[in-house]
């Protein structure tokens, strides 16, 4: 071998070594399969060339990529153009081997197949090569095709090269066992990096797959908690994306590379996953009253128990007047009755209207809810006086705003702190070593006097307060509530301004938020139309 023979081949072994070290780092599919098939060109000197895979079943190849460099033809990878090419069959109809075809008897045999000239080669079927270049005017000739096999031997795709161009001349030569050996080592070194990517993918899925199973144990829960699992992190995005793109101002320095995206997105879908613990009757609960029933119709009955009473009581005094007739007695008998059953009935619906507890409840009525519970007496089943009230009923209709008593509030906080434990306990990779703390953040304050930990804004990654910003806009709007219905986005963001100021959430994140047009954005997908004032 020539000195110059020597020093090509050891600069392309140098090349070699650098392109596996590039395709080792890869992490798009597409642009790895494209960039095997480019370097196989590359360090053979090939014009053209065809990646396949695999089909699950292993059963054909499919056509992944296509170049042909000097008739301008890319497809297939990051090109968005797909190869439009039926499969190749690794079988005949009977189940013998494709042996007719170059790269199924590559794939079948676990063999190179180099042929320097198609059109003369015996024992393949080169037909739709002719039908090719008939219709292109190319000139199908030197061929090398490589199987590639992971680390377990199962084949992964097959690897074909073609037209290998003279370095000096350009004119079209035969593939030297030099190239050979180098596609050989090549394909080896691109199946083990496209297995690994492909297995990280799959691990991927799975773990996504996991997190859903748990967003949708969730949503099984209850249907007012699913969507919200799903509409924060769609939320955090786009206040990432938006906090990512701006060039000016506190944020500016803020920026997201792929991996960074994909753990926020990982922490957006766990940030609820302690809700999984929470009990229903709590999450679901869209009245004062209610437990697993809205127990309002239990105090309807006692009305309607009292109201018999009256009655009852008022024909008892009516009968004790006979035989002597007292017209102006029965008259007052019927009009004591009258306004006894229209204060029941008075009474009822107040207690309808506060077990609703949309609005805020005034001292007043509060106030008249306890004397009802003191005062008031019924005979119970047993027949036994008893309070028109119980003191859990007057506890729960005595809640000032919304439906839930401390307690059950302490409950439904609880999910966060389920949610540290649940995701501290798991052993994450080091690109997902952020997830517990975005989003086990969420429900903590800039001023310190948030939950569970009472952390302050300086103790927060920018990632948990994104977090934290989406979870308020998104419960503020969220029209699948069982005791509210969702807000306008005015509405909303007035209250979140009183929050940015208040110390609740990140001011800086809220500018960014409203600057950039989130809610809006936000809004056109998520929101019902007539929520969309702004």
């Amino acid at each position: 071998m020539s000195k110059e023979s020597t020093l090509n081949l050891f600069r392309r072994l140098e090349q070699l070594n650098g392109i596996g070290a590039a395709l080792s780092r890869e992490r798009d599919i597409e642009r790895l399969l494209e960039n095997i098939l480019e370097a196989a060109k590359t360090i053979t000197g090939a014009d053209g060339g065809t990646l396949y895979s695999v089909t699950e079943d292993q059963s054909a190849l499919k056509f992944e990529i296509l170049r042909t460099d000097s008739l301008g033809i890319r497809l297939g990878g990051t090109t968005g153009k797909a190869v439009d090419l039926p499969l190749l069959p690794l079988r005949t109809p009977d189940g013998a081997p494709n042996d007719s075809l170059i790269a199924a008897h590559a794939a079948i045999h676990d063999r190179t197949v180099n042929i320097a000239d198609a059109y003369c080669a015996k024992g393949f079927d080169f037909s739709g090569t002719r039908a090719f270049d008939e219709r292109t005017g190319y000139r199908s000739q030197s061929f090398l095709t490589v199987p590639m096999k992971n680390h377990d031997r199962e084949l992964i795709g097959v690897l074909q090269l073609i037209n290998a161009r003279d370095p000096e001349t350009g004119d079209i030569i035969p593939f030297s066992q030099a190239d050979q050996s180098l596609a050989e080592s090549l394909a080896s070194q691109a199946a083990i990096a496209l297995t690994n990517r492909l297995l990280v993918s799959q691990l991927e899925r799975l773990f996504e797959s996991f997190v859903n199973l748990i967003n949708l144990a969730i949503d099984e829960k209850s249907p007012y908690t699913g969507g919200h699992c799903q509409r924060v992190p769609a939320l955090t995005m786009m206040l990432a994306e938006a906090a990512h793109a701006v060039q000016e101002g506190p944020l500016a320095g803020f920026h997201m590379t792929e991996r960074d995206r994909y753990e926020l997105k990982m922490a957006g879908l766990l940030h609820d996953c302690g809700k999984i613990t929470t009990p229903v009757h709590v999450v679901d609960k869209a009245t004062k009253l209610q437990t697993l029933y809205d127990r309002i119709g239990l105090v309807e009955t006692r009305v309607e128990v009292l109201k018999r009473d009256a009655e009852l009581a008022a024909l008892r005094r009516q009968l004790a007047l006979r035989p002597v007739v007292d017209a102006a007695a029965e008259a007052s008998i019927q009009q004591a009755l009258q306004q006894e059953l229209t204060a029941l009935d008075e009474d009822r619906d107040f207690l309808r209207a506060v077990n609703q507890g949309v609005e805020a409840m005034s001292p007043a009525d509060q106030q008249r809810v306890r004397d009802m519970g003191a005062q008031r007496q019924w005979r119970n089943p047993q027949g036994v006086q008893t309070s028109f009230l119980t003191a859990d009923e007057v506890e729960n209709l005595t809640i000032r705003s919304g439906t839930l008593t401390q307690a059950e509030r302490d409950i439904i906080n609880h999910h966060i702190v389920a949610t540290n434990r649940m995701l501290e306990t798991l052993p994450w990779p080091r690109h997902l070593k952020n997830v517990p703390e975005y989003a086990g953040g969420h429900h903590e304050r800039m001023d310190g006097r948030g939950y569970p930990k009472g952390l302050t804004r300086e103790q927060m990654s920018l990632q948990a307060r994104m977090i934290g910003v989406a979870d308020v806009f998104e419960a503020l709007t969220a029209a699948d509530r069982p005791y509210k219905s969702g807000m306008s986005l005015s509405q909303a963001l007035d209250i979140m301004v009183k929050m940015r100021n208040g110390g609740h959430i990140d001011p800086d994140l809220f500018d960014v938020f409203v600057s950039q047009g989130v809610p809006q954005r936000y809004a056109q997908e998520f929101l019902d139309p007539a929520q969309i004032d702004v």
